[in-house]
């Protein structure tokens, strides 16, 4: 099994059981920040199920349906995700502004404090694991899936705070104010994961400083004159490049091939942590102009 896949089953059995844990004390205590976090687990849980899916239908090999694989399924991923984690945040304002309409009373207290203190250790092991299969493979989905996570430290310990002032004051709108701030930070949270999975399923080009490194390497090809027509795409953990290079008109198509081959591999070593995808046009000579009018029409 794929170490993202594995962290996609640890974070689906922790989501799990703080749903399990949450869920009891929010409904017994009546707290909305408790619950509010309860449910935030609980989308948690769904989103883990829904990447164990993605990432395992992502790694299949291309076939006749789909030619180029389906690693577009990780940016869709990242996507949902974003969007659960907002309109879990929404549902959250709408509780806490429902509680600040009408007003009522906190129980179990105490014992919300301490669940909420273990739910911060937890989550914090996790994320730490995340993180480290995050830097370790580049996967967005498990990116994602980490930044998700310690958004969830945050806000149980904004949670953990709202009880605490709770149980110092016998204020329990405390509890609805921590609420409002918790839905805000996880909207504030989601907009980047969702822009930028959007932007990988639009193909967008690749950054500035990725394609500055690429440009770098096609000419630094002694054996070429020029180049053109450079494109690059990002889907998921893979990295498509496409060029058009430009040759002595002299030279042998076997020659220009081993330069080719050369390029491409130079090229891959730019990025090592994804599974890049080189396609080289070699010219005889410089046509840019035309592919220019072609691209018109």
């Amino acid at each position: 099994m794929r170490l993202e896949k594995k962290a996609t089953v640890v974070s689906t059995s922790v989501a799990a059981l703080l749903v399990v844990i949450k869920m009891s004390v929010g409904i017994l205590s009546g707290s909305i920040a408790v619950l509010a976090s309860a449910i935030d687990s609980l989308l948690d849980l769904t989103v883990s199920l829904f990447n164990y899916f993605a990432l395992h239908n992502a790694e299949k090999d291309p076939d006749d349906s789909f030619n180029y694989g389906r690693s577009k399924i990780e940016p869709l991923a990242a996507v949902i995700e974003g969007t659960v984690i907002s309109l879990s945040a929404l549902f959250i304002l709408y509780e806490a502004l429902t509680k600040i309409a009408h007003p009522r009373d906190m129980e179990f207290i105490g014992v919300s404090i301490i669940i909420m203190v273990c739910s911060i250790i937890i989550t914090s092991f996790l994320v730490i694991f995340l993180n480290h299969v995050a830097k370790k493979t580049n996967n967005m989905v498990i990116k994602a899936d980490a930044l998700h996570y310690k958004t969830d430290i945050f806000s149980n310990g904004a949670v953990l705070l709202a009880l605490g002032l709770v149980s110092l004051t016998g204020e329990s709108l405390i509890d609805a104010v921590l609420g409002i701030t918790i839905a805000v930070y996880m909207i504030y949270s989601a907009l980047p994961i969702i822009k930028e999975g959007i932007l990988m399923l639009l193909d967008a080009a690749l950054s500035e400083s990725d394609i500055k490194k690429i440009t770098d390497v096609i000419e630094s090809q002694q054996e070429t004159t020029n180049y053109h027509h450079l494109q690059t795409r990002e889907s998921g953990s893979h990295i498509f490049i496409s060029v058009h290079v430009v040759f002595n008109v002299s030279i042998s198509l076997y020659d220009a091939h081993l330069i080719s081959d050369k390029l491409e591999i130079e090229l891959k070593k730019l990025f090592d942590d994804k599974k890049v995808h080189v396609l080289i046009h070699m010219d005889p000579y410089d046509d840019s102009d035309i592919n220019d009018i072609e691209d018109i029409y």
